[in-house]
């Protein structure tokens, strides 16, 4: 029986399937964690990886940049105001081991980890350094995602806030707001330019009043502009710092 060609037959085939079975490759990107036993025996990979079966189990783990879309999330703000908020997270598995033994679902814990962070963390802004600081939002959830989520071996490179969704009430309050804010500089610009056309006057005015012939001057180049105006009458004043050296010279009184 032991010398039979379908006994070797048998054996072969068996030891063919046990061996097909144990030959793993993983590629550049992956690694193994296996366990002995259920035993943790330790991180391979990549290439080729030996697992016998009953005895050996091995989980494949990607190494690359996963990318996560955290759904909307309702978040109230500082100064009461409700917006919904989403986002979109890249982290990767720095640690086979960890990801497998410390977590059950790497992933899926990841993900509410990054939705509880990020309604605690925009809680705590108003409004509008939602909108005009997102940069800086972004770091802080980034830097406690990072470092919760280190003890499952993750690490968490980039987050970034993608949409702050307002209801129309709002949009149509801060349109207003927008519209007051431009008024008020359009004020505060025009009355700067009444400021300094003043000031400008007023030099002007020092400077002519420093010669009399200063005066003269401009006197003549009004009229000169006067006479150049398509009109047939023209009224103008005549000074009588003008008339002054006249009566003087033809004998005016003393």
């Amino acid at each position: 029986m032991l010398g039979s060609p379908i006994f070797w037959s048998a054996i072969a085939v068996l030891a063919f399937v046990l061996l097909s079975s144990a030959i793993n490759v993983l590629r550049e990107y992956e690694r193994g964690v296996v366990f002995f036993l259920g035993r943790f025996d330790g991180v391979k990979g990549p290439g080729l990886i030996l697992v016998w079966p009953v005895i050996q189990k091995m989980v494949r783990v990607d190494l690359r940049t996963i990318v996560l879309d955290v759904p909307k999330q309702d978040v109230i703000s500082r100064d009461n105001v409700s917006v919904k908020v989403n986002a979109v997270i890249y982290f990767r598995i720095v640690e086979p081991a960890k990801a497998i033994i410390q977590v059950a679902n790497p992933f899926e814990a990841t993900s509410q980890l990054a939705q509880t962070t990020l309604r605690s963390v925009l809680g705590q802004h108003e409004l509008d350094e939602m909108l005009a600081q997102r940069d800086r939002l972004n770091a802080h959830v980034q830097q406690i995602l990072d470092s919760s989520t280190d003890a499952w071996g993750i690490k968490v490179s980039h987050v970034e806030i993608k949409h702050i969704d307002l209801d129309e009430s709002m949009i149509r309050a801060m349109a207003r707001q927008a519209e007051a804010e431009r008024s008020r500089r359009a004020k505060i610009i025009h009355a700067e330019g009444e400021k300094q056309a003043a000031a400008m006057l007023v030099e002007a005015a020092k400077l002519l009043g420093a010669d009399p012939r200063a005066i003269q001057l401009r006197y003549m180049q009004t009229l000169t502009e006067l006479g150049n105006e398509r009109s047939n009458t023209i009224v103008f004043p005549m000074p009588m710092d003008l008339l002054a050296p006249l009566v003087k010279k033809f004998g005016g009184p003393d």
